[in-house]
């Protein structure tokens, strides 16, 4: 097996007297596609938060390429080479898409025409190429979702970590972002993805993480989370057990 690329160790979070996190770990390897799945509540965000620097982390350490990367900056771990999307879309409304995307691109660029076009041609990547100019006040939430994701791409990460990005959708956009993930992973991108929807999610990760009132309590492939016992009675339910 590679050295992974993210690993994410005894982390833990509070707040106040509630423990968020209570020592989850695991880690990413290089090119692949992780979920990260449970109840409402149950720490998902919050370790997304953790990892990319918005919110600091209580205990535990968080390590990118073997670098210690625990409690720094929102900038400088997106600048470093992570970057994540919001289980609430955090855009700009009165600005175009392009201008949203635009934003990220000055991460690494300086000149105003090349972070356009670089923006133009992640936009194209998305499947937005005919709203490029549209207000993002004026889109819909699905294209408001893969403006977001575009807002991430933009600044050039190795690890993409996507919140809730089809929670919404129908069926056939659905498969849109399943096969643009798939299509991230195939340029060797590395991603976790917070999901609800199991039928969209669980086909195309490798790994599957399961997170229960903050601590871990499963991590395998989709198969064998699965048919965990205690995944079907914490989250998935008999229901969609049976269906697999």
């Amino acid at each position: 097996m590679t050295e992974p690329i993210l690993r994410i160790e005894n982390v833990c979070r509070d707040f106040g007297g509630l423990r968020a996190l209570d020592n989850v770990s695991f880690d990413l390897q290089p090119g692949t596609i992780t979920a990260l799945i449970g109840p409402n509540g149950a720490g998902k965000t919050t370790l997304f938060n953790c990892v990319t620097g918005f919110i600091p982390v209580s205990k535990g350490r968080v390590t990118y390429k073997g670098r210690d990367i625990t409690n720094w900056s929102a900038h400088a771990v997106t600048k470093l080479g992570i970057a994540r999307t919001f289980q609430v879309v955090q855009v700009l409304e009165e600005l175009s898409a392009t201008e949203n995307v635009m934003v990220g691109a000055f991460l690494h660029e300086r000149s105003t025409a090349r972070a356009r076009q670089k923006a133009q041609g992640v936009l194209e990547q998305v499947g937005l190429g005919g709203q490029m100019d549209a207000l993002a006040r004026d889109l819909s939430i699905p294209s408001k979702k893969r403006m977001e994701v575009a807002m991430s791409l933009v600044t050039d990460p190795e690890v993409l970590m996507l919140d809730e990005t089809m929670a919404g959708l129908n069926p056939s956009e659905f498969k849109e972002v399943q096969e643009l993930i798939r299509k991230l992973k195939a340029k060797g991108m590395t991603l976790m993805v917070v999901e609800h929807v199991m039928e969209a999610i669980m086909p195309i990760s490798d790994r599957v993480v399961v997170l229960e009132a903050g601590k871990t309590i499963a991590d395998g492939t989709a198969q064998e989370v699965a048919a965990n016992p205690e995944v079907i009675k914490a989250y998935l339910g008999e229901r969609y057990a049976c269906n697999r």
